[in-house]
């Protein structure tokens, strides 16, 4: 019988806090029912496998941060909305280590369909209609922020940037400046 209180929802808010504290790569189904005090047997209730558990954290984690990027993109346009934006993911990867991690998890076409990844690729769209680009430079712009935004905090993360007296706070802002003048400046195919 499972234990009362849980629950799908309730073991992927767990999983995820469990994410943050010591890694997305080590969130198992052993690892969580030690958690509850309950038998890895009593969770397979409420969930399929070990892959569907981290499915719903990687989920999770995208819904989480979309619905910050929109709360900081509320009316913002240009390198505002960018700044945004960056500070959002940026903050959001460094509060939730694990839930970030989380999200670069492959996820198959139909599941990722119906994830808030696409809202997070809309917002993105959106800023950069206020750079004026169209496809299919948008795309590429949009690839390009993310593998930006993505390198820099998985570097900074790391303690990448640890080395060097200069702060990371310093380059980040000179970094969006930088993409700002190249969104501005995007160069004709």
């Amino acid at each position: 019988m499972a234990r009362a209180g849980l629950n799908a929802e309730r073991l992927t808010r767990a999983a995820s806090e469990l994410a943050d504290e010591v890694g997305f790569d080590n969130v198992t189904v052993a690892a969580l029912a030690r958690r509850f005090g309950v038998k890895e047997a009593s969770l397979y209730s409420h969930i399929d496998s070990a892959r569907d558990l981290k499915t719903r954290v990687a989920l999770a984690a995208f819904a989480e941060l979309a619905d910050l990027v929109a709360d900081a993109l509320a009316g913002r346009a240009g390198k505002d909305a960018l700044v945004a934006f960056a500070g959002a993911y940026r903050d959001y990867a460094k509060r939730h280590p694990g839930r970030y991690a989380a999200m670069r998890m492959r996820l198959d076409p139909e599941t990722a369909a119906r994830s808030a990844a696409g809202r997070h690729s809309e917002m993105t769209r959106a800023i950069l209609r206020g750079y004026e680009l169209t496809e299919p430079d948008q795309t590429d712009a949009v690839r390009m922020l993310g593998s930006v935004f993505h390198g820099f905090v998985s570097l900074e993360t790391a303690g990448s940037f640890e080395h060097t007296p200069r702060e990371a706070e310093a380059s980040w802002l000179r970094t969006l400046d930088a993409l700002d003048s190249v969104l501005k400046n995007w160069p004709p195919a």
